[in-house]
């Protein structure tokens, strides 16, 4: 059997984010809570859309404390503040930081407890707080997904939360809040839409639908991506990308992910690093070691990268697609190793505990062991 999960209504498209406020008017609500950034905040993005709830009638409230990856302590502080308001909806406004900690916040106002007590699958009773996620990335899809994660500072791990509780009641992808990003953050963001492409497709959960929202998604990150970090201002390229990345959000939120993302969570918890560059590091190491397994699929993943696979075997296939992987990684300036990262080796123990723990690694198509996964980020050095 399978489920499929994804939000009520999704929203994609130059212009969209008008026609979400409107849909927002719709369901009555009257405060919300803007979850967000500091640098979102400084740069007149949430002014915009205070500006927009504001003439369908909405009051809102802004949490801008979010870090890169977001803490229990956010957690806790958004949800001081949705209460201190009387807040009926929350909206996160951002990449998967603001939308995960948001999920956090709508998830405890609902259940009560600490964020903590969520950590693994489908661990909440009630439906959160209603969440309405305006997404200003093309990566992370948090914006229509079940997963959240929040970093646990005293652990030194980021927990997966995987709840279909979480998933947003709206989402939002007008790529005209797409523009202003850096080079940087596309290329890292897009590496991490790829990997849920990538990770989905080799799943052991994978299904008809969640391969063709995958492969598609692979396809249209491979020909757009390039053009996006290069020309920002590339509006084509931009809505490809969001088009790109949500379906690769399909794919996952149905499919789950694999080692990748078990790795990269503890990567970011660990040492506090970039999501998506943890991802991209670590995906060709993943999947030259999954091949074992897959090596047909990695062969269709290589074709919908656009390489000829025609006269190669499955095997010749998977090795044309880690490097079609390696490539791309390369040409959008991804850190070619974890060492460049200040990843130490001898963190690896800890790093490949707590990873096998991680409700990521259910999923992924070989279940290996402790010594494979300390192995894999030796090769990712």
């Amino acid at each position: 059997m399978a489920t499929f999960y994804i939000p009520t209504i999704n929203m994609m498209g130059n212009g969209s984010l008008d026609e979400a406020a409107e849909a927002i008017k719709s369901h009555g609500f009257k405060t919300a809570l803007i979850i967000t950034d500091a640098m979102l905040n400084k740069i007149g993005v949430v002014a915009k859309i205070q500006s927009l709830l504001g003439t369908v009638g909405v009051k809102s409230v802004v949490y801008d404390g979010t870090n890169p990856n977001p803490t229990t302590r956010n957690v806790s502080e958004g949800l001081a503040l949705l209460k201190q308001h009387n807040c009926d909806c929350v909206i996160s406004l951002g990449g998967g930081s603001p939308h995960d900690c948001a999920k956090g916040v709508a998830l405890l106002a609902t259940n009560g407890g600490d964020i903590r007590d969520y950590e693994g699958v489908d661990r909440s009773a009630k439906p959160q707080l209603p969440l309405i996620s305006i997404n200003t990335t093309a990566g992370t899809a948090s914006e229509m997904t079940r997963f959240c994660i929040i970093t646990d500072p005293d652990r030194h791990i980021k927990m997966a939360i995987v709840d279909k509780n979480v998933t947003p009641l709206m989402s939002v992808n007008d790529p005209a809040l797409m523009m202003g990003m850096p080079k940087g953050l596309t290329a890292a963001t897009g590496m991490d839409a790829l990997t849920h492409a990538i990770e989905a497709y080799v799943s052991s959960a994978a299904t008809p639908i969640t391969d063709a929202c995958a492969l598609k998604a692979v396809t249209m990150i491979s020909e757009n991506l390039r053009t996006a970090v290069n020309q920002g201002d590339n509006v084509a390229a931009r809505e490809a990308m969001a088009y790109a990345e949500f379906m690769a959000g399909m794919a996952f939120n149905n499919a789950s992910l694999g080692y990748v993302h078990a790795m990269a969570h503890q990567l970011g918890g660990f040492y506090n690093l970039p999501h998506g560059v943890c991802n991209a590091v670590l995906l060709p190491h993943v999947q030259q070691y999954n091949a074992r397994a897959c090596a047909g699929r990695l062969k269709d993943i290589a074709a919908a990268m656009g390489v000829d696979v025609s006269a190669m075997d499955d095997q010749q296939g998977a090795s044309a697609c880690i490097a079609a992987i390696v490539e791309l990684a390369r040409d959008v300036a991804i850190p070619a190793g974890l060492s460049e990262l200040g990843v130490k080796a001898e963190d690896f123990d800890t790093l490949a505990t707590n990873a096998l723990k991680d409700a990521c690694s259910i999923t992924n198509p070989v279940q290996g062991s402790h010594a494979d996964i300390v192995a894999i980020f030796t090769r990712a050095m």
